[in-house]
């Protein structure tokens, strides 16, 4: 289940979302402000929000499969770790309304890039990690790209 949230929030959902407003719905946006706005609320706001309250209310998932940690001591970091997720989340939500795609591509952009470094430095990864790392650092450079994009103009 893991790996079809990660591909329907990080690729699928939201390359849907932008084809859809740009062709479908004739908006005025041009492609960089529809992948901005769309892959920061499916990347940020979805997929932050479905893992915060995985986090949050099961935090032995976070810790057991993602970073093998048996300890259940870890649990409590986890679940603060699911709180920052949820606030992130928030943030990713409001990007689609005017204004706040911007804030939620930095924010989420810096969270994932500095994520995704850390799991490349982690050196030995499971699978469940290596998809972490991998779609961590796709939305990074998706959300960053926006942004730099989006200030070239």
């Amino acid at each position: 289940m893991y790996f079809v949230v990660i591909a329907l929030f990080m690729l699928i959902l939201p390359s849907a979302c932008v084809a859809a407003e740009y062709a479908w719905l004739h908006t005025s946006n041009d492609l960089v402000t529809l992948t901005g706005k769309w892959f920061a609320f499916w990347g940020v706001g979805m997929r932050l929000g479905v893992a915060g309250m995985r986090q949050a209310f099961n935090p032995a998932f976070t810790a057991h499969d993602i970073f093998e940690i048996e300890d259940e001591k870890a649990h409590q970091i986890v679940r603060e770790l699911g709180f920052a997720n949820l606030a992130l989340a928030l943030l990713g939500l409001l990007a689609l309304f005017p204004g706040w795609a911007a804030p939620a591509a930095l924010a989420g952009g810096v969270f994932f890039g500095l994520a995704g470094w850390k799991h490349v430095s982690a050196g030995k990864r499971n699978v469940t990690r290596t998809v972490a790392m991998i779609s961590d650092l796709f939305i990074a450079t998706v959300l960053l790209g926006f942004l730099v994009l989006t200030l070239l103009r």
